[in-house]
């Protein structure tokens, strides 16, 4: 297994990657390689590497969320207008991972290999809503998508109780959330396999959260915090979003929320 300085300049190699399909390629190459105990560059070079943060294509435009366009599952282009956005949201969660794998040192190795298995995870998610997105005629960067998920972890670059607590347990949360009535729809407009790759999704990003989950709790105790009542502060100071329901209570519960947490969500107070 990789070293964390190997592990964290490898994560930024990806990260400064622009071509899609060549950060999926350097973030399995990236696993591979980590678990050969390999990492084949230089940290040390890898480390002072410069460029535009995360690295990402010309296209999609990026526009405000309500100019990203309506979805209608009744034609084709309308079932690809989802899925481009599908794979949008995953490919800025590669973005995501590399940068939580590579911005922080000095925390447990453990970490950083939960971190490698998000990014690994992620790419493959995006590769799959790609690929789909070709057999429906259209390819990713054919449609505007928005920035939304990425503009939180821009915030919390100096803090990773922050980036915790905000990017995975807060705004990849609402995946969980939102995957099982998209997938209904998919699956009702006849994209049986568009609904299969959800279900992969949903299961991974369970996983994901779970990941945040551990080491916000990890990070609050380490820093003699308690966990809910730094959670409200530190939404407030960043200006985090209020998740809104329907509730996927059974993912949430899975993906490390504890009782009272859910609770709180539908507005119970005990």
């Amino acid at each position: 297994m990789s070293s964390p300085t190997e592990l964290r300049a490898y994560a930024l190699h990806c990260l400064l990657e622009s071509d899609p399909g060549a950060k999926v390629a350097a973030v399995a190459a990236m696993a591979a390689a980590s678990q050969a105990g390999q990492c084949g560059l230089d940290p040390a070079a890898a480390l002072q590497a410069h460029g535009a943060i995360p690295g990402r294509p010309d296209k999609p435009e990026l526009v405000p969320p309500l100019s990203v366009g309506r979805r209608s599952m009744a034609t084709v282009e309308g079932r690809a207008m989802l899925i481009h956005a599908l794979a949008h949201i995953e490919f800025n969660a590669v973005n995501l991972a590399l940068d939580a794998l590579w911005r922080f040192p000095d925390l447990p190795m453990e970490y950083y290999i939960d971190w490698l298995r998000v990014s690994a995870e992620e790419a493959t998610h995006f590769a799959m809503l790609a690929a789909h997105l070709q057999t429906l005629g259209y390819s990713y960067g054919d449609f505007p998508a928005h920035d939304s998920l990425w503009e939180m972890v821009g915030k919390t670059t100096e803090d990773v109780l922050a980036r915790m607590a905000l990017v995975p347990r807060t705004l990849e949360a609402r995946g969980l959330d939102a995957i099982p009535p998209l997938r209904a729809k998919l699956a009702q407009a006849g994209d049986r396999e568009a609904a299969a790759i959800l279900d992969i999704i949903l299961r991974d990003e369970v996983g994901h959260v779970e990941i945040g989950n551990r080491w916000y709790n990890y990070l609050c105790q380490q820093r003699g915090l308690e966990p809910r009542a730094t959670y409200a502060e530190l939404a407030v100071r960043y200006k985090a979003p209020t998740p809104r329901g329907p509730f996927n209570v059974e993912a949430r519960l899975k993906a490390g929320f504890s009782e009272a947490e859910v609770r709180a969500l539908h507005g119970e107070t005990s």
